[in-house]
């Protein structure tokens, strides 16, 4: 056991076949960096080493995790459900926030890839709050060194600026240098999955992508069905991924496109269905048989690895496809059968290495191909290593649920710099009042919306929704996706959220609670992202005059006048799910939504 000075920082290592330091790299502006070496003379098998210290629990409020989604409480030392990380599943990162929403103490690794536990606890002994990372918690292959860097950020600032902090060092590592994110990742996205699942129809889908392409949508997603003619939703003919389904792809992606659409094809990459072709094949060659789903196939043979980029190659080539949905990346990890050797035929023994390699491999092929080509990746694969190989991550599955798909766009969003975050694609029951369908819409605009309706079904007013609403994230999207992005109220699910971007800022209100009026911008927008049809502002100081237009969910301007915003607090009267569009140029009463 050794002791680190500046934050006593526990060593806790049971064997002895390996040498452990960490040593202080930097210190500066509130931020600490440690290096961390495990190393022996000859090859070692890596057993658990834990880093472990404290800070007292001073204003602290909450606990912040990749996807814990609703819970941010403050744990206990007796709850020993920790955070696991490792590359295709979250992202080896804490942040304790106070009840200002400010940084406490923020911090992560360097290794995004292999796996590791985190956690932050309350003793109640002592009253406070225990940080701990442990490498190497499952089992490893031999080696003679490994080197990683942990970052302590206990600096005075709004805990998500930590967090972008966090992702910005991560993308100085030579290894997580992020993908390029071409125009089309960053536009609306009509999803299949909810309104079709497997049943897809050709006719049908070309019919939705001509309203769609109406309503601002540019990227339709072909989810599970195109592969297989079989409706049980399960994976038993995953692995051969013939389009027995569309047998002309070609010509039906061509179709597509004449609707001014482009097409991006779901895969599940790890699945291999019993019923496939692949399965007899690759026979012995699968990380697992016992999976729920399907055969897990093993990334460590290379001509596993071969067969997938072949199959993702020839997509793009053959089919003129635009880009994929790789489906189900966390599957590959190591099983309880799993060999970890680099023996009969295998060329790695590191699953999560393995997986590297593969994703590496598929993202030059594709890019050698098609550069703009789009690649989406779901929670809980949206860590910084999945970074490299992605340019949509996604908000896990929540149909219907507007308060989850927030929480998770907001999550993702803090930690991934330029990567386009997807929301999850809103859906509702086609009795829902108007304005309860537009909260499905406006609780995923801080992302990039994603709608899986269906368009020839919708009503007139219902198609205007989703019409402005669209439209108006399109026309502000640079706001949205590349301003200045504050989450308030996490342990509230974010229910105010604010971008600014040059002289505009847009302010997401999601629950009844008071906006302090801070913009120094010309122009605010207050989306009233609730069923409430009041929006109170108070202010400090006094910003003088505004020219205020209200517009209900589907564009209809509601009430146009000048207000004074001074110190004190103010009402705007607002139609629920409608917009506020507040300028100071009071000149002209024409507003570009």
């Amino acid at each position: 056991m050794k002791e680190i000075l500046t934050h006593n920082i526990e060593v806790i290592q049971k064997s002895n076949d390996f040498q452990v330091d960490i040593t202080l790299l930097e210190e500066q502006n509130g931020v600490t960096i440690y290096n961390i070496n495990f190393s022996s003379e000859t090859e070692f098998q890596p057993q658990k080493v834990t880093f472990k210290w404290k800070i007292p629990v001073i204003n602290v409020k909450g606990v912040w995790k990749p996807t814990t989604d609703f819970a941010k409480r403050i744990m206990d030392d007796w709850e020993l459900d920790h955070m696991e990380s490792r590359i295709s599943v979250d992202s080896p990162v804490i942040s304790l926030f106070g009840h200002d929403d400010g940084n406490i103490i923020t911090f992560a690794c360097s290794d995004a890839i292999n796996t590791k536990k985190l956690n932050a606890l309350y003793r109640e002994e002592d009253n406070c709050i225990y940080c701990h990372i442990s490498f190497f918690t499952e089992r490893y292959h031999e080696i003679t060194d490994y080197n990683a860097q942990l970052r302590i950020d206990q600096s005075h600032q709004h805990f998500s600026e930590s967090l972008k902090n966090v992702g910005k060092w991560w993308e100085s590592f030579e290894n997580l240098t992020p993908a390029i994110v071409p125009d089309l990742a960053k536009v609306p996205v009509y999803s299949t999955w909810y309104q079709f699942h497997q049943k897809l129809d050709e006719d049908d889908l070309i019919k939705e992508c001509k309203i769609a392409s109406t309503l601002g949508y540019e990227l339709i997603i072909l989810d599970d069905g195109w592969q297989t003619n079989d409706e049980n939703r399960g994976y038993d003919y995953t692995g051969d991924w013939y389009p027995e389904r569309i047998p002309e792809m070609k010509n039906f992606v061509s179709r597509i496109h004449t609707t001014g659409m482009k097409l991006a094809l779901w895969y599940s990459v790890p699945f291999c269905g019993k019923k496939s072709k692949a399965y007899k094949k690759f026979k012995g060659k699968f990380l697992t048989e016992e999976h729920r789903w399907a055969p897990v196939f093993d990334p460590r043979y290379p001509e596993v690895r071969q067969y997938l980029v072949s199959l993702y190659v020839d997509a793009l080539e053959a089919w003129g496809i635009d880009g994929f949905k790789l489906d189900f990346i966390d599957e590959f990890k190591v099983y309880p059968s799993t060999k970890l050797t680099k023996e009969e035929g295998r060329d790695y023994s590191s699953v999560n290495l393995a997986v590297d390699r593969l994703m590496t491999d598929i993202m030059s092929s594709l890019h050698a191909i098609n550069p703009e080509v789009v690649i989406e990746f779901r929670q809980k694969y949206t860590g910084p290593a999945m970074r490299k190989y992605g340019n949509m991550f996604r908000a896990f599955d929540c149909p219907g649920d507007s308060v989850m798909n927030r929480v998770r766009i907001t999550d993702i969003k803090m930690l991934c710099g330029e990567t386009a975050v997807h929301s999850d694609m809103f859906t509702y029951h086609e009795q829902e009042p108007l304005e309860i369908k537009a909260l499905q819409l406006v609780n995923t605009l801080f992302g990039v919306p994603q709608l899986s309706i269906l368009l020839q079904k919708a009503t007139s007013d219902e198609l205007s929704m989703i019409d402005f609403y669209t439209h108006y994230w399109r026309n502000h999207s640079d706001v949205f996706l590349k301003g200045k992005f504050t989450p308030q109220k996490p342990l509230a699910n974010y229910s105010l959220l604010k971008s600014s971007l040059g002289e505009h800022t847009i302010i997401g209100l999601f629950d009844n609670y008071i906006i302090d009026f801070e913009e120094k911008t010309n122009r605010i927008d207050i989306i009233n992202g609730q069923l409430n049809t009041k929006v109170i502002l108070t202010s400090n100081q006094n910003y003088g005059a505004y020219h205020c237009v209200t517009y209900d969910c589907t564009g209809k301007k509601v009430q146009e006048c000048d207000i004074m915003i001074l110190i004190g607090a103010i009402q705007i009267k607002v139609p629920a799910c409608g917009l506020i569009i507040l300028e100071k140029n009071t000149e002209t009463g024409n507003v570009l939504f």
